[in-house]
């Protein structure tokens, strides 16, 4: 007994010395998963958003009454490396949730895992639909707006033009995929004689770009859908006007005019696409978009990014679906989810939608156009997504059964 008394006293002085984080869990943490190394020219604007909406929620107390963290990791792009990290942090990193993922087929991998596991995952900025909808399922919740939502935008001004004759070129993965099935499909819907002459399917970041250009322009298109990005987007725009690929015609750029891919083109920036991007750059004194701009500007000496945003939303949005949760628990969490308001965000009140956990953030689209040797968006309004969703019988005919 002397021997037992001695010990626990012992140990009751080494934890009387130890700092307060180390005598218990005393943060919230979340796993994000990221292909920061990869495609750190995205990944870095979105974790540095985070960081800043993590600093405003624990200045203001935290969650739960404790300090939120969140733990990144890099899975390099890989689908197996990614699904292994998840694991790690859930089992014995301590993390309550999942968060992250650029790349749609990684974010797949995450989402199936989650719902296999029973983990929560916020898939950030993954645009592929089956996310939410084919391969659905109760664990997983989309921030970003549906691709559906923005090709559903860009239809809707394409079927407004004289245009019948059109021709697509996306990445040939599943955003690419689901980018060109949903720009078909709404543009049909509304304007029933188009007819598409070409699709191109590079493979991503891999892109013979005079090649496709070559392709494009044998079909004799009256108008053009886009779906690159990155890279592969600064290769065609430089092909493409060289060699008069876009004169007379209307292209339509999807994500065309966020920052991370418009200021690469710098004054090379194609005039009068129509696009879905992020205005930054635009917004008006005293509005929640301009406030996110100048806090994010002051805090990393960098103006935003679209992953800027749509990092800062991620963080706002796990810390009100754990306090609505009232605990750590993943059911607990999953349940809060559902239907779940996050207020202050940049782009206003947003929720999470019960029928398939998909965001209600919107999109802006515009059009393009250079000033100061910069691309940037003119003519430009927010949408609200609402009235560019599939019905809510074609939603549930698509999500599988949970």
């Amino acid at each position: 007994m002397n021997l037992i008394r001695r010990t626990l006293l012992a140990a009751g002085a080494a934890m009387a010395l130890m700092p307060a984080a180390a005598l218990a869990q005393d943060t919230i943490k979340i796993g994000d998963i990221n292909h920061y190394k990869r495609l750190a020219a995205f990944a870095d604007p979105y974790r540095k958003g985070i960081e800043l909406a993590v600093a405003e929620i624990n200045g203001a107390g935290g969650v739960l009454g404790k300090p939120l963290e969140f733990i990144f990791r890099d899975d390099q792009g890989d689908p197996a490396e990614a699904v292994k990290i998840a694991d790690e942090l859930m089992a014995r990193e301590g993390t309550v949730m999942l968060t992250g993922s650029i790349l749609s087929h990684v974010g797949l991998a995450i989402s199936s895992f989650a719902g296999e596991k029973g983990y929560v995952y916020l898939a950030a900025e993954p645009l592929a639909d089956t996310l939410v909808w084919q391969s659905g399922n109760p664990y997983t919740f989309r921030l970003r707006t549906s691709t559906w939502v923005q090709a559903a935008m860009l239809a809707e001004k394409a079927a407004q033009t004289d245009a019948v004759r059109f021709a697509t070129i996306a990445p040939n993965y599943a955003y690419g995929k689901d980018a060109v099935a949903a720009f078909k499909a709404n543009l049909k819907a509304l304007k029933p004689e188009v007819e598409f002459v070409a699709e191109q399917w590079p493979a991503l970041f891999k892109i013979d770009a005079g090649a496709e250009v070559q392709a494009l322009e044998r079909a004799k298109p009256d108008a053009i859908y886009n779906v690159t990005f990155g890279t592969d987007l600064a290769k065609l725009v430089r092909q493409g006007t060289d060699r008069g690929l876009f004169d007379g015609r209307d292209v339509y750029g999807l994500l065309t005019g966020e920052p991370e891919y418009l200021e690469p083109l710098g004054d090379e920036a194609p005039e009068g696409w129509v696009v879905t991007g992020y205005p930054w750059y635009a917004f008006a004194d005293g509005t929640p978009g301009k406030a996110f701009v100048d806090a994010y500007t002051a805090a990393t000496g960098e103006t935003p990014k679209n992953g800027s945003l749509v990092g800062y939303m991620t963080a706002k949005s796990a810390a009100a679906a754990i306090a609505r949760a009232g605990s750590t628990d993943s059911d607990a969490i999953r349940a809060a989810f559902e239907g779940l308001v996050v207020e202050d965000t940049p782009d206003g009140p947003i929720s999470y939608r019960a029928i398939d956990n998909q965001s209600t953030m919107g999109a802006f689209i515009g059009t393009l156009a250079v000033q100061d040797g910069k691309g940037v968006m003119v003519d430009w309004a927010y949408a609200d997504p609402t009235p560019y969703m599939p019905s809510d019988d074609e939603i549930r005919a698509m999500r599988p059964a949970d």
